[in-house]
């Protein structure tokens, strides 16, 4: 991005889906959760709903500015670098859905999650925009939307969007198989699965064309068109959303619009206060988690892995002992004394934004960025 066009205001925005990713994923119970910070229980948009689609936005606007080198088209270099980085990213998912290897029964290990989604919509988006121009890419998303849409109802049950009837299920029970599969909603099911994937590549082509909004646009004038074009996304969003149904885990085409919309119209704000206003002090926190996001994301996940699966604590409960793991223990013996149940599951989430912050500043200061 050149220096005119460089936007704090996206690493801000970056750094906000990453602090929300760990809050939202790291409450001391799940038993102890306010509604806002848990995602709605099939139909619906909580702001927990919003976190993941905003972070594939941000990746989408990135994406524009970072293949301006490949000179916007496919070619040996390009395709090799694209490659790479997906089948990394998901090596690293599937790495962190199988630890500690030593205590995984590989026959039932989940593969897709939520870094394996970023691989999959990366390494297909990036091919859509390298191969079109902004009319292709737009056209790409629309089908997208609208063939996924189409295979909800044709391959679906009497109701379609319902946990049960939905064709998420049997086309990923297909590829993946039944055991590899998320089981959270009490039946196999996976919300990053492969068939709403199809969806999902559209959060991203929204970003890449908001990239090129940003490209062709004056500083100045920015923040409305952003305005404009948001608006209309999530009013768009919200009137299919009578006949599709706002819903994440199947990450439906209303969804993606609504989403979409929303992110535009944060990042507006962002944008007119943080880069035209130069309000810019309050940012270098979420700067922090914007400079290396994948890899702190992937390492809050890997701590919480680390403490709840192989350390362990005693403690003396009557005259039997009581053995929690790691991460049970911090929550019930540190933060329910200061803080009670609710407010110390919260607590403990906040605490951790903080620790991985710290870790993000130590890496931010030594100028260290680990591309993932």
């Amino acid at each position: 991005m050149s220096k005119s066009k460089r936007y704090l205001a996206l690493d801000v925005l970056r750094g906000i889906t990453i602090s929300g990713m760990i809050l939202v994923n790291t409450p001391g119970s799940w038993s102890y959760i306010y509604p806002p910070l848990r995602h709605a229980a099939w139909h619906g948009c909580t702001p927990t709903d919003l976190v993941f689609p905003f972070f594939l936005f941000v990746m989408g606007v990135s994406m524009f500015f970072s293949f301006a080198k490949y000179g916007d088209g496919l070619n040996q270099s390009s395709l090799l670098k694209i490659g790479k980085r997906g089948l990394l990213i998901f090596a690293i998912g599937l790495f962190l859905n199988s630890f500690p290897q030593w205590q995984m029964d590989f026959s039932k290990l989940r593969i897709m999650g939520v870094l394996q989604r970023i691989a999959v919509v990366y390494v297909f988006s990036s091919l859509i925009v390298l191969s079109f121009k902004q009319r292709g890419v737009i056209i790409s998303s629309v089908l997208l939307v609208l063939v996924h849409w189409l295979a909800l109802n044709l391959l679906g049950g009497e109701q379609p969007y319902s946990l049960e009837q939905n064709a998420t299920i049997a086309f990923d029970k297909a590829i993946l198989g039944e055991n590899h599969l998320y089981k959270g909603f009490g039946l196999p099911f996976d919300p990053e699965g492969i068939f709403s994937s199809l969806s999902a590549i559209a959060t991203v082509l929204s970003g890449y064309l908001v990239g090129l909004l940003i490209k062709n646009s004056d500083k100045a004038r920015l923040p409305l068109k952003l305005v404009m074009y948001g608006g209309s996304l999530v009013v768009l969003g919200w009137l299919w959303s009578w006949v599709l149904p706002l819903n994440k885990p199947l990450w439906t085409g209303s969804y993606v619009a609504y989403t979409a919309g929303l992110a535009m119209l944060l990042l507006s704000l962002l944008v007119w206060l943080v880069d035209i206003k130069g309000y810019k002090k309050w940012t270098s926190f979420f700067v922090v988690f914007g400079m290396n996001p994948l890899f702190i994301f992937a390492f809050s996940i890997l701590w919480i892995k680390i403490i709840a699966r192989l350390i362990k604590f005693s403690f003396i409960n009557g005259d039997a002992p009581e053995v929690m793991n790691g991460y049970t223990a911090l929550y019930e013996k540190v933060f329910v004394p200061i803080a009670g149940n609710m407010n110390g599951s919260l607590l403990f989430a906040l605490v951790h934004i903080v620790f991985f912050w710290l870790i993000g500043w130590v890496l931010y200061r030594n100028k260290i960025f680990i591309k993932v």
